[in-house]
């Protein structure tokens, strides 16, 4: 049984990790009997939203607590999680990957990556181990691996920019689609940043996880 690590910054695709996203992978990890271990930051998030409105709120909420919503409450801090335990390491995407797990909401290109996830992401790397990252939890990859890495987050422009100027390697994908970068060791996934529903979603999320269980 491979044991996988998989990363979530929040609750809720604006502030935090992507719930579909999210429990689409535990889905084909579970359906692929794999053992699942959740961590995230114990730290506050920037930013709180009203999933409603879209509008931001004055209150305080911690990414581990907010996590442990999509995990049902079994999760550890990501300062604790160590790369000799994992197979491989998962990280779904909502706005949280890009606010919470890094700032490149705010930084763009000039972003900064949580201590915790880089020193377990490259200790990961360092082991040979695969990756998978989807949505918009690809942008850290260059910065995380400090290589050319192959990536995709789907076809926007922009974001594509952004991830050659740090380094990385670009490449458009469709929704039901991964990019595999076998020298890296690495699964990318558009996701929701191309799905118009939660089954397109699914079609790439289960690619991916099947492949990283591959991998590893």
């Amino acid at each position: 049984m491979k044991s996988i690590a998989v990363i979530l910054s929040g609750c809720g695709v604006f502030d935090g990790s992507e719930i579909h996203e999210s429990v689409l992978t535990m889905l084909a990890l579970s359906q692929n009997n794999a053992e699942v271990h959740y961590f995230s930051p114990n730290d506050l998030q920037p930013t709180v939203i009203n999933h409603i409105t879209g509008e931001e709120k004055s209150e305080k909420r911690n990414m581990m607590e907010e996590s442990s919503r999509i995990s049902r409450g079994k999760i550890s801090p990501l300062s604790e999680a160590k790369a000799e335990n994992f197979d491989a390491v998962i990280i779904p995407g909502g706005f949280g990957a890009a606010k919470n797990l890094c700032n490149f909401a705010t930084e763009g290109s000039h972003c900064e990556i949580n201590k915790d996830l880089l020193r377990f992401v490259q200790a990961i790397h360092q082991q040979n181990k695969p990756l998978g990252l989807m949505c918009i939890a690809p942008v850290m990859l260059p910065k995380m691996l400090n290589s050319p890495v192959k990536l995709t987050i789907g076809n926007d422009a922009e974001t594509a920019r952004a991830i050659e100027k740090m380094g990385g390697v670009h490449i458009d994908c469709p929704v039901d689609d991964i990019v595999v970068d076998e020298k890296y060791r690495v699964v990318t996934t558009p996701a929701y940043m191309l799905a118009q529903s939660i089954a397109q979603a699914q079609v790439g999320i289960e690619k991916l996880v099947k492949k990283v269980l591959e991998m590893a």
